[in-house]
C-alpha cells in the first residue's frame, strides 16, 4: 500500500509536465528513505533532464540505499539526455519501483534488466493502469511514429453542433470551453479544415495561462485559406501548417512568406490524404493532434482510420433543425455493425455540461 501512495505522488508530479514534454513521455519520480521523501522531480520539458535525474538533484541527503518510485521504466540509451539507469546506479539507489514499462525499442525492459544485473531490487507494475493512461499519447507515438488523434466536438443533446442558421456560440458553457483550452496545451497539434477557417476565422491558440500554443494544422485541399485569416497572420507567433493537394510552388509562396509551412499530400479523391499527412506530421515530432474540424473533416478522419479517441462535450440543450450541422457528416456508415465503437468510456460533469470520452475500437491506452 505504501508503494501505491508514493507512486500516486509520482503521477501527480508527472502531470506537471503536461504540454511541455512532447514528444517525450510525462514522468514523475520520488526518492524515499526510511518512509521519508528526500527528493522528488518530474520531466519538465523535452530536451531537459529526465524525472529521475531531477529527483536525485532534489535530494537533501545522500540517496545511497534509498528507494526511487518512477512512473515509467528508466531509460538506458543516449537520446537528448544520458541514460537514467546510469544516474540511479551512480547514486546507489537500492530499490526502484516502476509504474509501467517503456515500449521504446531502445528501452523495452532493458533498463530494468540492467538495474537487476547490478543488484538493484526492482518492483514492477505498481499503479500500472494509471501510468499507462498518463502516457497513452507517448505509447501510441513511439510504436507507430504517427500522432495520437483526438476527435473533439461540442454538441447539443439532440446531436447538433450549430443551429440551423449556422450560429454556434455557444453550444457549451464556460467551464467546458476552458477545458478545451487545457487540451490545446496538452496536445501538440490542433487540426481543422478550411471550412472552419472560412466560417469562423479562429486563432486555434491556447488561452490557458502559462500554456503552450499547439501547432495549427489546416487541411485545405485546394488552398483556399485567405492570406488575411488569423491563423496565417499569426504564423510567426504560433506554428502553422497548411496541408494541401495543390503542388504549385507559386501558390505556396505567399503562405511561406507569411511564416507558414506547406505540406503537399494529395489523395486519390482530390482531398488531403490524411494517413499520409499523419506520417509527415509524425516525422516532424508532432505526437498528438486535437481534431477541431467540422462534420466533414470528422467524417474523413473516421473513414481514414486515423482517430484514436473521441471527446464529446454534450450540452443539455435541444437545437432541433433537420438541416442543422452535426458532429460527423459525410456519407456515414451503411450498417450499424460497421460503426466504430468507443471503449473504456467515461463521463465527466463540467458545469452544466458533460464530457463523454472513449478510445476508438482497439486504441486503448495507446494500442497497448
Amino acid at each position: 500500500m505504501q508503494d501505491e501512495a508514493y507512486m500516486r505522488l509520482a503521477l501527480e508530479l508527472a502531470r506537471r509536465g503536461e504540454g511541455w514534454t512532447s514528444p517525450n513521455p510525462m514522468v514523475g519520480a520520488v526518492v524515499v528513505r526510511d518512509d521519508r521523501i528526500i527528493g522528488q522531480g518530474w520531466h519538465q520539458r523535452c530536451g531537459e533532464p529526465h524525472a529521475e535525474r531531477n529527483a536525485l538533484a532534489d535530494c537533501r541527503e545522500s540517496p545511497r540505499g534509498a528507494v526511487m518510485y518512477v512512473t515509467l521504466e528508466p531509460c538506458c540509451h543516449h537520446g537528448r539526455q544520458p541514460p537514467c539507469v546510469d544516474a540511479l546506479l551512480e547514486a546507489g539507489i537500492a530499490r526502484v519501483v516502476v509504474g509501467s514499462g517503456d515500449p521504446n525499442p531502445l528501452v523495452a525492459g532493458k533498463g530494468i534488466r540492467i538495474l537487476r544485473a547490478h543488484g538493484v531490487e526492482v518492483t514492477e507494475h505498481v499503479l500500472e493502469e494509471e501510468c499507462l493512461r498518463l502516457n497513452q499519447v507517448f505509447f501510441h507515438y513511439i510504436r507507430t511514429k504517427r500522432p495520437y488523434v483526438v476527435m473533439k466536438y461540442a454538441m447539443t443533446l439532440d446531436g447538433k453542433i450549430a443551429a440551423y442558421t449556422g450560429a454556434s456560440r455557444w453550444v457549451t458553457g464556460e467551464e467546458a470551453r476552458a477545458h478545451v483550452h487545457r487540451l490545446r496545451n496538452r496536445y501538440r497539434g490542433i487540426m481543422a479544415g478550411v471550412g472552419t477557417i472560412l466560417a469562423d476565422d479562429p486563432l486555434l491558440t491556447c488561452r490557458t495561462e502559462g500554456g503552450r500554443d499547439p501547432v495549427r494544422i489546416i487541411c485545405d485541399s485546394a488552398l483556399r485559406t485567405p492570406l488575411t485569416a488569423r491563423v496565417v497572420a499569426t504564423a510567426r507567433e504560433a506554428p502553422m501548417i497548411l496541408a494541401t493537394c495543390c503542388a504549385d510552388p507559386a501558390r505556396h509562396r505567399p503562405y511561406l512568406d507569411a511564416g507558414c509551412q506547406v505540406l503537399t499530400v494529395p489523395g486519390p479523391d482530390g482531398r488531403v490524404d490524411l494517413p499520409a499527412l499523419m506520417e509527415q506530421l509524425g516525422e516532424l515530432e508532432i505526437d498528438s493532434i486535437l481534431l477541431e474540424g467540422g462534420g466533414t473533416l470528422n467524417w474523413s478522419a473516421l473513414e481514414s482510420g486515423i482517430v484514436n479517441k473521441v471527446m464529446a462535450y454534450v450540452a443539455p440543450k435541444l437545437f432541433g433543425g433537420r438541416d442543422a450541422r452535426t458532429p460527423v457528416e459525410g456519407t456515414g456508415y451503411p450498417d450499424p455493425k460497421e460503426a466504430p465503437v468507443l471503449r473504456g468510456c467515461t463521463v465527466t460533469a463540467l458545469g452544466g455540461d458533460f464530457l463523454l470520452e472513449g478510445e476508438v475500437d482497439g486504441h486503448v491506452y495507446g494500442d497497448r
